[in-house]
C-alpha cells in the first residue's frame, strides 16, 4: 500500500488516482496519522448499469459490500383486504399515529 501525506496527495492526486485505478490502495496521512484511504471501487455483479450511471453522476452511493437477496426476506406489513393504502394512511392520521 502506498502512503502519502495530505500535501503530497493534494499535489500528486492524478498520479495517486492512476495507482488506485491499477488496483492499489493509497493511505493518506496527516502528520503521520492515517486519516483516509483511497481504494479501487469494486463493482460487484448485481448492480444494474443504470445504478452505476447514477453513481458516476454522484446521485447515488454504491454499497460498500456486494448486495445480496437477504433484503427480500424482511418482514412485510400485513395488508387489510379490501382497503387501499391511502385509506389506511388516512385512518392512521385521524387516529394521531
Amino acid at each position: 500500500m502506498t502512503t502519502a501525506s495530505v500535501s503530497e496527495a493534494k499535489n500528486q492526486l492524478s498520479a495517486l488516482l492512476r495507482l488506485v485505478q491499477a488496483g492499489e490502495s493509497v493511505l493518506i496521512t496527516d502528520r503521520g496519522i492515517p486519516v483516509a484511504r483511497l481504494e479501487p471501487v469494486r463493482l460487484g455483479a448485481g448492480i444494474p448499469a443504470s445504478v452505476l450511471g447514477l453513481a458516476q453522476q454522484g446521485l447515488v452511493q454504491l454499497p460498500e459490500i456486494e448486495p445480496t437477496d437477504d433484503w427480500l426476506d424482511l418482514p412485510r406489513p400485513a395488508v387489510m383486504s379490501g382497503r387501499c393504502g391511502s385509506d389506511l394512511l388516512l385512518d392512521e392520521r385521524r387516529e394521531g399515529r
